[in-house]
């Protein structure tokens, strides 16, 4: 990723052009415009979902006016899932407004909510954290049945208020708790999926803001994509060829692959007995990979019930299907994206310009003000707190302590020498024994320095206490705070203000400035 941000040179030829010029954007543009008229877009837009009627007039303007659209998605994580989801629909919302002042044409903004995801595991929780300052993970019981159905089939019913009740027992009550709880109690009414309860999350706290959503379990996505899929199965000896071939080039220019090379492998999983599973080629047709059924082409274009999904092609089926100039990305997806280029040349489709989600750590007054007193950035909490709370002591400890034990060191190591030497005339073998009093003699410095940085942190527990609070807030269990937390733990806080707060903050860096782009790594 840091490659592709720098436009590092082994990393370019991976990817349509750099994510900070303007010329990528333009040159995918037209590309665009050859392969969507006006009915391309009016087809496309029945699958998208605006928030308002502002919204339904913007949607209409796109296919009128010939628009484009900035995509970004994410599987659907109860309440939102971690806080890095939000950050994805706000950088597409700030990079389409840029990108329409820039083309002079509609930009949409639109989140694909990945309802086809099958891995219930991942779905079903989030994290907050709770009065006392303690990580607790919220989650949906299993409703029963089969849980390796993909999210949009499974409908939840008390499961989803006995979680929601959960949830709003870990938060404060302020004034803007039920408000900020009401937003969830409407989208996760008894008999939604996941995908829904997400989708209707997104829209309530984004949609104000343009965002306009999908699901890729929408039926003209489904109609749009077939043909992008039924190629990767009939094509799926030359797929699997050029995945080996991207893969081995990466690994040629020093970057590790995000996806593996299976042999037999076809990018497309059915529904079957195993849940989804994927298919391999066989004898004389294909194979489930779980079960081991064995299907024939015909069978598979023929079975009804059969919902054909990918994940590894979504970024392409999503080209397929919708006018979309840019992918916003997060950090894993912009290396995923590298083994994507050749596979979008097969569909005749130019890759879009990745471009890296803005990244916020949310640092409160209350832990603002500790990493202040205590003179500590936020990145120095990364670490294990042990190491953090060592650090912290062996700042601590005064300075004329630390300039005696220097002394003593040295005189230790000076006096062991200049004896050493003395002695060598009288009897080579005094080597050892005086390299050993030595050796022990630093050994006991070492133990009283450990002492005494034990009764610093005795004396510092108050101070500790207070770095070890701000380390749960920042990075809880050692993760990033964006990778964990929900928004919902700040929306209590800080009412509807927070998230034009953090688009406000977003424009500043998505700027188009002639050919460059504020790099979102600044924030």
């Amino acid at each position: 990723m840091k490659d592709y941000l720098a436009g590092a040179r082994a990393a370019m030829p991976f990817y349509a052009g750099s994510w900070s010029d303007p010329g990528s954007f333009e040159g995918k543009a037209a590309e665009v415009d050859s392969r969507f008229g006006r009915d391309e877009r009016r087809r496309v837009a029945e699958a998208v979902r605006p928030h308002d009627e502002a919204g339904r007039a913007r949607l209409e303007r796109f296919v009128e006016e010939g628009g484009f659209m900035v995509t970004t998605g994410q599987q659907p994580g109860l309440f939102t899932g971690p806080l890095y989801s939000i950050y994805k629909g706000i950088t597409a919302v700030c990079l389409a407004a840029e990108l329409e002042a820039h083309l002079g044409k509609p930009v949409i903004p639109l989140f694909w909510v990945g309802s086809e995801d099958h891995d219930w595991a991942e779905c079903n929780h989030t994290f907050v954290l709770d009065a006392e300052n303690r990580l607790q993970r919220v989650q949906v019981a299993d409703p029963g049945g089969d849980s390796r159905r993909p999210i949009h089939r499974i409908d939840l019913g008390a499961e989803l208020t006995e979680a929601l009740s959960a949830f709003a027992s870990m938060l404060p009550e302020t004034d803007f708790s039920e408000a900020a709880l009401d937003v969830l109690r409407r989208a996760y009414e008894p008999g939604r999926t996941l995908g829904r309860g997400f989708r209707e999350t997104v829209d309530a706290l984004l949609g104000p803001l343009g965002l306009m959503t999908t699901e890729s379990s929408d039926r003209v996505v489904k109609e749009v994509s077939a043909p992008v899929l039924w190629d990767a199965l009939e094509r799926s000896v030359e797929h699997e060829a050029v995945l080996t071939e991207t893969t081995g080039r990466l690994q040629a220019a020093g970057y590790e692959p995000q996806v593996a090379v299976l042999a037999g492998a076809v990018n497309l999983f059915l529904e079957g007995p195993g849940g989804r599973e994927r298919l391999y080629r066989d004898d004389d047709g294909f194979r489930l990979h779980t079960s081991g059924e064995h299907r024939s082409l015909d069978e598979i274009r023929a079975e009804v019930t059969a919902d054909p999904h990918n994940v590894f092609l979504r970024p392409v089926v999503e080209s397929r299907v919708f006018p979309t100039l840019s992918y916003v990305a997060g950090p894993g997806e912009v290396a995923y994206f590298a083994q994507l280029e050749r596979y979008f040349a097969l569909q005749d489709i130019r890759m879009p310009v990745v471009y890296p989600r803005i990244a916020y750590t949310l640092v409160e007054a209350k832990v603002g003000k500790v990493l202040k007193k205590l003179d500590i950035d936020v990145e120095a909490l990364a670490q294990p707190f042990h190491e953090v709370a060592a650090a912290f002591a062996r700042e601590e400890v005064p300075d004329e302590v630390r300039r005696a034990l220097g002394t003593l060191r040295g005189a230790v190591g000076q006096g062991s020498a200049q004896l050493l030497e003395a002695a060598r005339p009288i009897d080579p073998t005094l080597k050892g024994p005086i390299q050993a009093a030595r050796n022990a003699s630093l050994v006991a410095f070492a133990d009283a320095e450990k002492k005494i940085l034990q009764s610093v942190k005795r004396q510092s527990e108050i101070a500790l206490g207070q770095l070890e609070k701000a380390q749960k807030n920042l990075f809880p269990e050692g993760r990033p705070q964006e990778r964990c937390l929900n928004i919902f733990q700040y929306l209590v806080r800080y009412g509807d203000a927070l998230i034009p707060a953090l688009a406000e903050r977003a424009r500043d860096l998505v700027r188009m400035k002639g050919v460059e782009v504020t790099s979102a790594e600044e924030a």
